[in-house]
């Protein structure tokens, strides 16, 4: 048992289709046979003249929102069973919808305020479960993980009723090893984007469509991948659910540990417009973990780079924001200079380190000379041992066997020159 989600816009019209001959004529007898008007008779429409009552029924509650009302107001569901299995009554198909609207929170069972919805059948083995996400008392349905729920909620009614493959005589754990699972790898690319690889069929291809990623047919063959402008919080957010769902479903799937929220140490800061700061971060942590001058000078490139480096892009960013300015505000001629001012310098920090990477070549090959001067230096005198060297006064007050009238002239003779703090 499969269950397909969708949003609609326009209620009429997507019952005009659902109760129509459909897109190939394959649309039989179709009947209502379960909801919840909240008390409109929706149960009394069989006729096709009724649906445009129907259709103001549902969104009733969506009208009372006004401009709160979201864009795709309407949920539909489809849900369809195993063709290799006997097919199910009304009465059954009645029951799995209720168990559906109820197992996402759209019409928990008791509660007063849950959403309105039909079920209606149209084929032997398919129905469509139409809801509006306005709730009686005014507030709107979340549906973020209604995907999830809905087919770990098919999984175990699948179950009960006995449609899930069976395997006649055991099977020995090597057997079972041999045949591997199909299996979807979600992981960063360097550019910045997160793909997901090995979704060959139209069920994994759906479930990562309704995540959030998006599909790229190409000579590589199909895959999916988010747009490298989504926020790397979202991603995660993205990634783990696609996971969790696609597991729902029976794959195997490798994700990524920086894409796993269950994984993260800690949660991924919202940056935001500052993520470029992050990635200097980035740099610099990378310079300071760098253990021989091939390190460093891999650390460095991004910065020092004349075409691409981080120095480069923030003197062009300083530049046009100077010129931009004076585009803007003629007479914030003092503010336009300043940024560029602030460009030059930068310029001039470039040209200070152009040859700053052969420089950093030859940083391993001068460290033994200074280990060697720094062997000898231990035996020239240190003005600062002379500084810090213990005064007689002191001395004396060390070994002092007490601190009683004896010491006396001791401690006055090593008392600081400042003020004593308050007396505790």
């Amino acid at each position: 048992m499969i269950a397909y989600l969708q949003r609609a816009s326009d209620t009429a019209g997507l019952l005009s289709y659902l109760y129509g001959p459909g897109e190939r004529g394959n649309h039989t007898s179709p009947r209502l046979i379960a909801g919840d008007g909240h008390g409109a008779p929706i149960e009394l429409l069989a006729e096709p003249g009724s649906l445009p009552y129907l259709a103001h029924a549902l969104d009733a509650p969506v009208a009372r929102l006004g401009a709160r009302a979201p864009t795709l107001p309407t949920w539909v569901c489809s849900v369809r069973s195993d063709p290799r299995r006997p097919g199910l009554t009304d009465s059954q198909w009645a029951t799995v919808a209720r168990r559906l609207v109820s197992a996402v929170g759209l019409a928990p069972d008791g509660d007063p305020d849950a959403c309105r919805w039909i079920a209606l059948r149209n084929q032997p083995r398919q129905v469509h479960i139409v809801a509006t996400l306005a709730r009686e008392d005014g507030s709107l349905h979340n549906s973020y993980r209604d995907a999830f729920h809905l087919q770990a909620e098919c999984g175990r009614i699948a179950g009960e009723l006995g449609h899930l493959p069976t395997v006649s005589h055991p099977t020995s754990r090597a057997q079972e090893t041999s045949v591997p699972a199909p299996l979807i790898t979600i992981s960063s690319e360097f550019s910045g984007s997160v793909v997901a690889k090995g979704a060959n069929d139209d069920l994994s291809a759906m479930i990562l469509k309704h995540a959030g990623f998006q599909q790229i047919d190409d000579w590589h063959g199909r895959h999916h991948r988010l747009p490298t402008t989504t926020p790397v919080a979202d991603q995660v957010a993205i990634a783990t659910h696609a996971a969790e769902m696609l597991r729902a479903a029976r794959y195997g799937v490798d994700l990524a540990p920086s894409l796993d929220v269950a994984r993260m140490s800690t949660p991924i800061p919202a940056l935001g417009p500052y993520a470029a700061g992050a990635e200097l971060f980035q740099i610099t942590d990378r310079i300071r973990s760098a253990e021989n001058e091939a390190d460093l000078q891999r650390a460095v490139d991004p910065l020092l780079h004349p075409e691409h480096g981080a120095l480069e892009r923030v003197r062009e960013a300083l530049e046009a924001a100077g010129e931009h300015i004076n585009d803007l505000d003629d007479e914030a001629y003092a503010l336009a200079d300043r940024f560029g001012f602030a460009a030059e310098f930068v310029s001039s920090a470039q040209s200070e380190l152009v040859d700053s990477q052969a420089e950093l070549r030859r940083v391993g090959n001068t460290q033994q000379p200074q280990t060697k001067t720094r062997t000898r230096s231990p035996k020239l005198p240190d003005h600062r041992d002379a500084a810090l060297a213990t005064s007689p006064a002191v001395a004396k007050a060390k070994v002092s066997p007490s601190l009683g009238v004896e010491a006396t002239d001791s401690a006055v003779a090593v008392r600081p020159s400042h003020a004593p703090g308050p007396r505790r």
